[in-house]
């Protein structure tokens, strides 16, 4: 019957070069490692390892036995490192959402040190918050990454756990060639009249703040194109057909386009991990503290 020791023996045996360096890897004597060498030989009738003044290499069955047995190795392993996983935190797969912005600057930072923590596997859901919001109700995600108005926000019920990571700020980007673009910041006023990139969703904060702001000053801003894809906005931008109100997140260098600060004005948007109340497994705990470090470090 075969054994894991012997696998690991012979596994043992091709990385060192030798019994005695194989005996060194797995600290056992020279011969318990000749022992489960000859037991699995045996067992396969076969000669698997060829031994020499200068060492012991494989032979060409052995090279063959070992490929299947690393397979079975690398399988065992995950499988005790996922049971572990699930024992201790609570899961063996985290299932997090996220929105764009936020997956490609604080989150790959704090899975990156969730999974060395604890070994737990992760997968990544993209959506815009409505949509993740769903899917921790429907029990189809354990946390999600979102962004809401911090005055109004639309995202707290009682089923959620919602903690305020930071605050992300907006910037109005302008075409370079615009008459305000050599001004260090802009007052939304002087924007009265320009066209802006809106989104898609009229309930998305970042427009729901602008159209508040606007009515403050006495005007409601003019969308002329509606799209969800920031590289969509720089480049018409860029081109002078408007102007937009960008999260500093979503900010990235190009040609054509200014960035400035509004004058005597903060709109902000914040960046909140949500969980299902009472109900979120220990590994996204894990996650959380992991988040707020990585926005610490970014800050």
């Amino acid at each position: 019957m075969l054994e894991l020791r012997q696998l690991t023996v012979l596994q043992a045996i091709a990385r060192a070069g030798s019994m005695a360096g194989a005996a060194r890897m797995l600290h056992h004597s020279q011969p318990t490692v000749a022992h489960h060498l000859a037991a699995l030989e045996s067992h396969l009738g076969v000669a698997l390892v060829s031994r020499t003044t200068r060492g012991a290499t494989l032979t060409d069955l052995g090279e063959l036995f070992l490929g299947h047995s690393e397979a079975v190795l690398d399988r065992l392993s995950s499988a005790e490192a996922e049971v572990k996983a699930l024992a201790r935190h609570g899961v063996a797969t985290l299932r997090i959402g996220t929105f764009p912005t936020a997956g490609a600057h604080v989150l790959p930072r704090a899975v990156a040190a969730l999974e060395v923590r604890t070994g737990v596997r992760v997968e990544l859901h993209e959506a815009e918050p409505p949509e993740l919001i769903g899917g921790l109700l429907a029990h189809e995600l354990h946390c999600a990454l979102i962004y809401d108005d911090p005055e109004s926000p639309a995202h707290e019920l009682d089923e959620l756990e919602t903690v305020a990571l930071f605050d992300d700020p907006y910037r109005v980007v302008l075409p370079a060639s615009h008459v305000l673009a050599r001004r260090r910041s802009v007052a939304l006023s002087d924007l009265a009249d320009d066209g802006w990139m809106m989104s898609r969703d009229p309930d998305e904060p970042g427009d729901a703040a602008l159209r508040a702001a606007c009515a403050t000053e006495g005007f409601a801003p003019h969308a002329v194109l509606r799209t969800d894809d920031y590289d969509v906005m720089f480049g018409f931008v860029a081109a002078g057909v408007g102007v937009a109100l960008v999260p500093q997140m979503a900010l990235v260098k190009r040609g054509g386009v200014v960035v400035r600060p509004l004058a005597g004005l903060t709109l902000r948007r914040s960046i909140r991990f949500v969980s299902l109340a009472g109900d979120a497994p220990p590994a996204s705990r894990v996650l959380l503290a992991a988040l707020r470090a990585a926005a610490t470090a970014g800050a």
